[in-house]
């Protein structure tokens, strides 16, 4: 691997796998819609344009040799039209990209969403087919790009997916922002009985199974056509370890809750009103959103493990001091 390409490289995870391409001394260039300086700090190239550009991707990837497919419309709100040309045209053209300059590698980023199919996920492995009750357009939309990419995979252009869930760390965009926005704004409560588990993934830990996926590619071959869970290892209870982080933090702990059927009753009305009155924010709650926070979802890494040899490095609790030490030298 000399010269890997990374979309969405100015993101959570994106970021995290350019700095580690770059300490491998790997000629990197990112592509997105914007400049993003700590790139360039560290020596990768900002191209910058849309992934549903057909052209530009074709010609953003000359001289490449491996492709991290990061990019993507996450969350779970927005149009299909959005989503779809994002989240599957976007990868349709990466894929082409790929083909049209004889590209070896596609590293693709995908989520456990895929198989999330309501009800309980507990300790289950990647035979588990993708989902058919599907609440998110999110989820829908990755379903297909993952399946594209996999069914891409062949002796010319080796794929895989790998599949983190719930991705926090220092330099979070995302999930740990959004919990203490919620928190501090009195918005945040538990959702279920709050003796859900759930698996977590350290950043670091997705970025060395994303490095790790694209040298078995390149050297073994081991793991092309195949997804694979990342996490953790072992779940935690959902609401203690966001308790714990609160705590960590000198925070209120979260104490009121609401029944799982109350919050997808609201979400599924709240999901209808933003619909009917074209509401562009995300509402409070979904169905998906619902589920995710009362429902057990939990996966097996032994495939990871095998394969890919890959190992979390980071355990949560080290990964946890480090957090906190992140927010608050961040003010967050």
């Amino acid at each position: 691997m000399k010269h890997a390409i990374v979309t969405g490289g100015g993101g959570f995870v994106g970021l995290g796998i350019v700095k580690a391409l770059r300490a491998m001394d790997i000629q990197v260039s990112v592509i997105g819609r914007h400049h993003y300086p700590q790139v360039e700090e560290v020596g990768g190239v900002c191209l910058v344009g849309d992934i549903r550009d057909a052209p530009f991707v074709k010609s953003a990837f000359v001289g490449a040799d491996t492709v991290f497919h990061v990019a993507a419309k996450a969350g779970v709100w927005g149009s299909w039209e959005e989503y779809f040309g994002i989240n599957v045209t976007g990868t349709e053209n990466v894929i082409d990209a790929c083909r049209h300059n004889h590209i070896q590698r596609l590293v693709y980023t995908s989520t456990p969403s895929v198989v999330f199919n309501r009800g309980h996920l507990c300790g289950v492995d990647e035979t588990t087919p993708y989902a058919t009750e599907v609440l998110c357009h999110y989820a829908r939309s990755k379903i297909m790009a993952e399946i594209l990419v996999l069914e891409t995979n062949d002796q010319l252009l080796s794929t895989t997916a790998i599949r983190p869930h719930l991705v926090w760390g220092p330099g979070d965009t995302n999930l740990i922002p959004r919990l203490l926005e919620r928190a501090k704004s009195k918005q945040l409560k538990i959702v279920g009985d709050s003796t859900n588990m759930v698996d977590i993934a350290y950043i670091d830990n997705v970025v060395d199974a994303h490095i790790k996926a694209a040298l078995n590619l390149e050297l073994y071959g081991t793991a092309a056509g195949q997804a694979f869970f990342i996490s953790q290892g072992t779940p935690v209870n959902l609401w203690g370890w966001i308790n714990e982080l609160f705590i960590a933090l000198h925070r209120p702990l979260i104490r009121r809750s609401v029944s799982f059927k109350t919050a997808f009753r609201v979400g599924s009305i709240l999901e209808h009103l933003y619909t009917l009155f074209r509401i562009k924010n995300e509402p409070k709650m979904t169905r998906f959103i619902a589920e995710q926070m009362a429902k057990s979802h939990w996966f097996s890494v032994k495939k990871a493990q095998d394969i890919l040899k890959w190992q979390p490095e980071v355990s949560t609790i080290e990964g946890m001091q480090r957090l906190v030490e992140w927010i608050r030298k961040e003010g967050l």
